[in-house]
């Protein structure tokens, strides 16, 4: 008598296997090398969008917005990478698509004094250096 083996057992082994040699690859922002870019904004409020990524939003010395990005990501992912400033709302997204892995973070010095929404609601700022 042959055992019986139920119709999706291969394929579901094939998944379990992929998704286990995924932990076995780690990404962390924290070791990225960081990116940056600053927009000229003459506004008085500024709506960040960061679509749940984790953003640093910091007061400090200076006019314009800078944001900085710390992205990481294994070979082989698709992408997207965004970080535009469309009138007063700053779109920032670092996400891949697909069965990838990444890990991104930001981090956006505004001109203290600047109010600052988070995804359209008020929000506190961190104050000081680096």
């Amino acid at each position: 008598m042959r055992p019986l083996v139920p119709a999706g057992a291969p394929a579901l082994a094939a998944v379990l296997l992929a998704l286990g040699s995924l932990t076995a690859c780690s990404v962390d922002a924290k070791n990225a090398t960081p990116r940056s870019t600053a927009f000229a904004f003459g506004g008085d409020t500024l709506d960040v969008r960061a679509h749940g990524i984790p953003t640093d939003l910091v007061a400090a010395d200076r006019k314009d917005v800078e944001v900085t990005r710390w992205f990481d990501a294994k070979a082989g992912s698709k992408k997207t990478l965004v970080w535009k400033l469309h009138g007063r709302t700053l779109d920032l997204d670092a996400r891949c698509k697909g069965l990838a892995l990444c890990d991104a973070r930001f981090r956006v010095e505004v001109p203290r004094g600047l109010t600052v929404l988070r995804d359209g609601r008020p929000t506190k700022l961190r104050g000081g250096k680096h």
